[in-house]
């Protein structure tokens, strides 16, 4: 199916400014002003705000999804796919206009679990909960669990430090974080 270009525009749009600025501080005003549509076209695409707001999730989903599998695609040992993951969420903190994990950003202001918004970041943390637990499965004889909730848990403070401290000194402590738990298995 192909998107349109006004959509496509306005979850451009969207996803520069909800990740920029904050979802809740954002008005439809200004999604519609700097997207160049009309807000009926807005409604066409999107029925409410938070429909939006899912689509942007699920497209940062997607693009997330999309580089672990080009990872996963090289086969290398399990050890060095973990390595490599860890260096690209350190590049992309140390990325310009870096402002912490969209997905941890977006749940902050939608705290309610039964929202779709939630139920979107629950869907995107639990699978790569799961791929990252599949990888630590295949780098030793124990139980994966533990040292991917571990991962996760190193991955998710430095996205939040990213944006608050010295993204280089954030990014050595992630990582040195992570080869710890690979040698700990080794």
């Amino acid at each position: 199916m192909k998107t349109s270009e006004a959509r496509a525009r306005l979850l451009a749009t969207a996803t520069r400014i909800f990740y920029a600025d904050g979802i809740h501080s954002v008005g439809v005003d200004r999604i519609v002003s700097e997207a160049q549509v009309t807000r009926a076209t807005l409604y066409r695409h999107f029925p409410g705000k938070e429909d939006l707001v899912v689509a942007y999730l699920t497209e940062v989903d997607r693009a997330i999804r999309a580089k672990a599998g080009e990872l996963l695609a090289e086969d290398r040992p399990a050890a060095d796919t973990l390595r490599t993951l860890a260096r690209a969420i350190a590049d992309d903190i140390r990325s310009p206009g870096f402002r912490g994990c969209a997905f941890l950003n977006a749940v902050a202001e939608y705290p309610d679990v039964e929202h779709p918004v939630h139920q979107v970041v629950l869907a995107h943390r639990q699978w790569f909960l799961d791929t990252v637990t599949g990888l630590f499965a295949r780098t030793a004889d124990l139980p994966a669990e533990p040292a991917a909730q571990h991962f996760v848990m190193l991955r998710d403070g430095a996205m939040a430090a990213g944006c608050l401290f010295d993204p280089a000194l954030i990014c050595e402590t992630f990582l040195r974080g992570v080869d710890g738990l690979l040698r700990a298995r080794a």
